[in-house]
C-alpha cells in the first residue's frame, strides 16, 4: 500500500497557517515603507485582497480549492493585467512574501521551495518593462 505524501497545506499546517501568511503578508504590504509601490496597487481596503490570497494559497498549496469553488480558474496572468507589474512590484511582492513565510514560521526546507515557485510565478505576472 503507498503511503500518501503530505501536501504542502500540511506540512505547513493548514488553515490556521495559510490565514497567518495572507494576514502577515497584507499587514507587511500596508506597514512597510519598501513596499509602498506594491500597496499603491491595492484598494484602501486590504480585506478583500487577503481573502482571495487566502483562498488561493489554499489550493496552491494543495489543501481546499477555495479559490477556484468561488472565482473559477485562477487565470492569474488575466486578473493581473489591470496592474502595471515590472521587475520592482516583483521583487517587492516576492521580499513581501519571503518576509511573511519568515514571520509564520514555515520552516526554512519548505520556504525554498514556495519562494522558487513563488518567484516564477510573480515573474509570469509582469506586464511592462523595467
Amino acid at each position: 500500500m503507498e503511503e500518501k505524501q503530505a501536501t504542502t497545506y500540511e506540512k505547513i499546517g493548514g488553515e490556521a497557517t495559510v490565514g497567518k501568511l495572507a494576514d502577515r503578508f497584507y499587514e507587511l504590504m500596508d506597514t512597510v515603507p519598501q513596499f509602498a509601490e506594491l500597496r499603491a496597487m491595492h484598494p484602501p481596503s486590504l480585506a478583500g485582497s487577503r481573502d482571495k490570497l487566502f483562498k488561493f494559497l489554499s489550493g496552491w498549496f494543495g489543501g481546499p480549492d477555495l479559490f477556484v469553488e468561488e472565482y473559477g480558474h485562477p487565470r492569474l496572468r488575466a486578473r493581473h493585467m489591470p496592474f502595471a507589474i515590472g521587475t520592482l512590484e516583483r521583487d517587492q511582492w516576492v521580499a513581501c512574501m519571503v518576509l511573511a513565510m519568515e514571520d509564520v514560521g514555515i520552516e526554512e526546507d519548505i520556504r525554498k521551495v514556495l519562494l522558487n515557485n513563488f518567484f516564477n510565478t510573480a515573474d509570469f505576472m509582469r506586464n511592462k518593462e523595467g
